[in-house]
């Protein structure tokens, strides 16, 4: 289903509207002091499937706790399910995706401030932003991620990265990359997509690339488009749910998708619309065969790194900028009165939407219990079982989707640590995809949604 003109002028009004209210900010203007804490005051950082879930549990457990959540978007729209975009699927539009920041902040009586944080003063609990100074007693950190096209590629220049991430957007992050890459598929010809996953290192909802693998060759297939779908891996084969994504690949698309699992992306020409990539014959092989490939579409996700609002408070992180964590919880290891959740921890857990979910439920007992001056038994509940679920789409007609399960337990490490497990449905006929997986894929889409803007 195409992106259509209402969609847009949809998107752009909500906008419009987002912006043209007023804030309900408790930041001051310029560089004037923060108004005074009561004591009992969260700030949050980032306003998505983390944040929102924060901000709403806090006051849920205690009302008398102040709650403010910071976000530099003035909309909210959703990465998880948004593949179904792509995939053309019924029913689905940019409206499924979007959210009003302020609907859930006037409900439950938090503020929102619609702005970019700019600085952390630790010392001084305070976060500075483009609308002026807001003071904490505890700060919680839930800003998602960044790309670093730098570090994947250092010999391309800030222009080069520019014009790459916009002719070839990578849509693991919320907004206009979801919007550009519909786009390109709606105007495409016929020919290939390349779909590039991140060569390396954590980055956010792992199976992601592989279900818009999927999700890419139903738009084709159903449009009638000649084409591949040709997936530029790093991995050999083994990812996030490989073995139920190749089922459902071989058995449904085996004429349009070509995986190839030992590969380097060199270089992107935009205007030629071609990619250069090194393809290798196994692991050992560390030449390589250089090959070249034009395209209708590209989308390239690059290496992920941890959003740099983390670095503005000057917290103990690792290589890629992700905070270092006090234990099994999610407070920071360097500083009793920030916590940190969603994609930003090193707990050895899948960054997901769910995942954020479960640990902002988590983080915000444990946040209420230090402020009221109790001690959180940071094992309690654990091992917790289907901490974390994921679904992702595979097919279209009929709606089949595919899912993995994570027991979230206290490692010997010291961190929190997923177990995963893809279970065959009861309804798939010996298959790991199924039309109730499907089902249950848009009722716990639409059950968040509801669950965090209600």
């Amino acid at each position: 289903m195409a992106m259509n003109r209402r969609d847009t002028f949809k998107l752009a009004g909500v906008a419009a509207a987002a912006a043209a209210m007023p804030s309900m900010a408790v930041a001051t203007e310029g560089k004037a002091a923060a108004k005074k804490t009561t004591g009992k005051s969260v700030v949050i950082v980032g306003g998505g499937f983390g944040g929102l879930t924060m901000a709403k549990a806090l006051r849920k457990k205690d009302k008398t706790i102040e709650v403010t959540v910071i976000e530099k978007n003035n909309i909210f729209m959703a990465c998880p399910f948004s593949n179904a975009l792509l995939g053309g699927l019924d029913g689905v539009s940019l409206d499924t995706f979007v959210g009003d920041y302020y609907q859930p902040s006037a409900k439950h009586d938090y503020n929102f401030v619609n702005a970019t944080v700019t600085g952390i003063d630790r010392k001084a609990k305070t976060v500075t932003t483009t609308t002026g100074v807001i003071a904490y007693d505890i700060l919680v950190l839930s800003p998602g991620i960044a790309y670093d096209y730098e570090k994947q590629f250092p010999t391309w220049s800030a222009e080069k990265i520019a014009e790459v991430s916009q002719a070839c957007p990578s849509g693991l992050m919320p907004g206009n990359e979801h919007i550009a890459l519909k786009r390109q598929l709606d105007n495409m010809d016929d020919g290939n997509v390349i779909i590039v996953p991140p060569a390396k290192g954590k980055y956010r909802c792992p199976p992601a690339p592989y279900e818009r693998t999927a999700m890419v060759a139903n738009y084709m297939k159903n449009e009638g488009i000649k084409g591949k779908v040709i997936v530029l891996d790093t991995r050999g084969g083994k990812f996030a749910k490989g073995a139920a994504f190749k089922e459902s690949w071989n058995d449904l698309f085996a004429d349009i998708i070509e995986y190839k699992g030992l590969t380097e992306v060199v270089d992107v020409d935009t205007a030629a619309k071609t990619i250069t990539y090194k393809e290798f014959a196994n692991a050992d092989d560390e030449k390589g065969v250089t090959k070249t490939e034009k395209y209708q579409v590209c989308n390239l996700m690059p290496i992920n790194k941890c959003s740099p609002v983390v670095a503005h408070a000057g917290i103990e992180v690792n290589g890629a900028g992700y905070a270092l964590m006090d234990g099994y919880s999610f407070r920071s290891k360097t500083d009793a009165n920030i916590y940190v959740i969603g994609d930003a921890v090193t707990h050895a857990i899948p960054p997901s939407g769910q995942t954020a979910i479960w640990g902002a439920h988590r983080a915000a007992g444990q946040i209420v219990d230090q402020l009221n001056g109790k001690v959180s038994d940071t094992k309690a509940g654990l091992p917790a079982k289907a901490a974390n679920v994921c679904f992702s789409m595979v097919g279209g007609k009929p709606e089949e989707a595919i899912m993995v399960t994570h027991t979230f337990s206290a490692d010997k490490s010291g961190k929190l640590k997923g177990k995963g497990n893809v279970p065959k449905p009861k309804d798939g006929n010996g298959k790991f995809r199924s039309k109730g997986t499907a089902t249950a894929t848009r009722e716990w889409f639409g059950g968040v949604m509801r669950e965090m803007f209600s």
